[in-house]
Formats: structure tokens, C-alpha cells, sequence
């Protein structure tokens, strides 16, 4: 029997008490000025970040978090460091290959071992 550990539990409570929609978690998203984003009655408007419906589209995807691809790199490029803090790699990463072979129309191929052996 394997017990949830206190990341576990969070994600578990959050998606229970999760609705059908989410908010943009860029830091800028309510500083955009586009017309969707306005909110409130005359003489107190203001910009809100918009809210993500959850699709099966979009559902296992980091889309579930952001409203578009600017606002994920904002995101990405304001918390880049501790993102990277979480799981940093202190040494590479290497693939065993068999020997590069020169093929027609002037490119190489390289293949790995022990996963494309046919010819």
C-alpha cells in the first residue's frame, strides 16, 4: 500500500475542489489590454485575468494553466530559476548509438542501439 505524500495530498484537495475552469497563472495576464478581459459596471473597470474551461483538450496539458503561449512564457521566464531548482541536472544525459551512416541525398543517420537494429 503506497501513502500519498503532502504534494500528493494537495494536488488530491485541489482536484476535488476544482471547478470546470481555472484561472491564467501568468504574473502579467491582467495587465493585457484586450476586451475580454474587461470587467466591471461604468466608472470601475477593470482588467481581470481571464479563466481557462477545462476541456478534454486541454485537460492533461500545461494549457490547463495558462490562457495562451505568451502568457505560459511569461510565466516560464519569471519563475525560470526555481522551476529549474526543483530538479536541476548536475550531470548530461547520454543515448548509446551505433556508428553514424552516411545515406543518400547528403544527410547521416544515426540510429540508437538496441532500438532500430533493421536495415
Amino acid at each position: 500500500m503506497q501513502t500519498a505524500t503532502g504534494g500528493d495530498k494537495l494536488l488530491e484537495r485541489y482536484q476535488l475542489n476544482m471547478s470546470n475552469f481555472n484561472w491564467c497563472h501568468a504574473p502579467k495576464c491582467h495587465k493585457s489590454h484586450t476586451l475580454d478581459r474587461v470587467r466591471g459596471s461604468k466608472g470601475s473597470k477593470v482588467l481581470r485575468t481571464r479563466k481557462i474551461k477545462l476541456t478534454e483538450w486541454n485537460r492533461n496539458h500545461y494549457f490547463r494553466f495558462f490562457c495562451s503561449q505568451g502568457c505560459y512564457n511569461d510565466f516560464a521566464n519569471t519563475h525560470i530559476e526555481r522551476i529549474i531548482a526543483l530538479a536541476p541536472r548536475l550531470t548530461p544525459l547520454e543515448t548509446p548509438i551505433n556508428e553514424p551512416v552516411k545515406c543518400d541525398y547528403g544527410y547521416t543517420r544515426i540510429t540508437e542501439r538496441g532500438v532500430d537494429t533493421a536495415e
